[in-house]
């Protein structure tokens, strides 16, 4: 893989493993996606109370059940009326539907409060066979990768399957590019020519940081 840091570009990202502002936050899910919303902010509060001092596994595993659980799949033009939008997790979860980006952001975010390094997690595009085995057919996708080892072999955490699995397991997922806070990591599929494409889509992580600020997320 390509590693090209990203000389601070997306600062304020360091924040996210600090002690996030509840009250904050269950008041906004209040306001914005009434009862229900806030039931579900509260249970995700909950969960970060509960795991607090779990093992690293326990985190990834419940984490990955908990968001995939409480996010209806729909397309951010649904949702968002907008063609690309990532959400904060209160966004997600308040309203309890997102697409992909949407989910891995809200594991990111919920494994870095739980205190897992950055180092050990990336967001991750792909692409994503769909159709079988034999199938041709691909679709963009986003992933969390979970590194044991920061230089080993990742878990994947996704959407479309309930599970935790190693990449070795995820034959249909090939990587195009990856990124955390202190840099993007371009994959197998088209090596350093996705670059330009990955910094440009860091825009929209900065503005998900921007709002994660003003949320309560720090």
């Amino acid at each position: 893989m390509i590693a090209i840091a990203l000389s601070g570009c997306l600062a304020g990202a360091s924040l996210l493993a600090a002690a996030p502002d509840f009250e904050r936050i269950l008041s906004l899910a209040q306001q914005r996606y009434g009862k229900t919303g806030a039931q579900v902010m509260a249970g995700w509060r909950d969960q970060m109370g509960s795991l607090r001092n779990a093992a690293e596994d326990e985190k990834i595993r419940k984490v990955n059940a908990f968001v995939n659980r409480r996010i209806q799949f729909l397309d951010d033009i649904e949702v968002w009326q907008q063609k690309d939008y990532w959400a904060t997790p209160l966004e997600s979860l308040g309203r309890g539907a997102g697409d992909c980006e949407d989910y891995a952001i809200a594991k990111y975010i919920s494994l870095r409060i739980l205190g897992i390094p950055n180092d050990k997690l990336r967001l991750s595009y792909v692409k994503a066979r769909i159709g079988g085995p034999r199938s041709q057919i691909t679709e963009a996708h986003m992933v969390l990768g979970y590194y044991a080892d920061p230089t080993g072999e990742p878990l994947i955490l996704d959407n479309l399957i309930g599970d935790v699995r190693p990449a070795s397991a995820r034959s249909d997922l090939t990587p195009v590019f990856s990124f955390n806070s202190e840099g993007i990591w371009t994959g197998t599929s088209g090596g350093a020519s996705h670059a330009g494409s990955a910094t440009a889509r860091l825009s929209r992580w900065r503005d998900v940081i921007a709002r994660l600020q003003q949320e309560g997320f720090e």
